[in-house]
């Protein structure tokens, strides 16, 4: 079977950046659909292979053993050359400098970015977020931004606010701006 319009010109993976609660599993999905291409889930695929919760990871092991996990993932997904997946990672997957280089490496990469309010609004009620088990949530997301947008921003080719798009509008921008990047590739 031949690939569709849509796929001609999309050669490399689509990665997906941002802190929690952008919508990154979300879009990722929608993406996933339209394109036909898988969808890895960084965080699922290092619960699956460890067969432990991320916040079991975090609470037992502690956050660093978890971005050790993150960045085996990132490499063995560059070592195999994976093309065509959509890859929706961890919140804190770009803080290492070489887990950026890499997902540059590894496509074109999109940071889906949100206010504190909308986080907030989007992860209050979920237990799973060990990094948001906090006195003040809201201060926490809004600290843990001031530090990361500039990461994030480092390393992404296309940024999108996410607040006031639907899931079907930031899926779509992100697929053409991607077909165009590849293009000129």
């Amino acid at each position: 079977m031949s690939p569709s319009p849509i796929e001609a010109n999309l050669p490399k993976n689509i990665i997906l950046i941002g802190y929690m609660g952008c919508g990154k599993s979300t879009i990722g999905r929608v993406i996933s659909q339209q394109l036909n291409y898988p969808l890895m889930d960084t965080d699922h695929y290092i619960e699956e292979q460890t067969s432990t919760k991320i916040s079991d990871i975090f609470q037992k092991q502690g956050e660093e053993s978890f971005r050790n996990l993150e960045t085996d993932l990132i490499s063995q997904l560059l070592e195999q050359n994976i093309a065509k997946q959509i890859i929706s990672t961890g919140g804190g997957l770009p803080l290492r400098e070489s887990n950026r280089e890499m997902l540059k490496s590894l496509g074109y990469v999109v940071w889906l970015k949100a206010s504190v309010n909308s986080i907030f609004e989007r992860t209050e009620k979920s237990n799973h977020r060990p990094l948001l088990n906090s006195e003040n949530p809201k201060e926490t997301i809004s600290k843990m931004l001031e530090q990361r947008n500039p990461i994030y921003q480092d390393c992404s080719h296309l940024t999108i606010q996410t607040d006031d798009l639907s899931i079907n509008d930031s899926a779509h921008g992100i697929i053409e701006s991607a077909r165009y990047f590849f293009s000129n590739s």
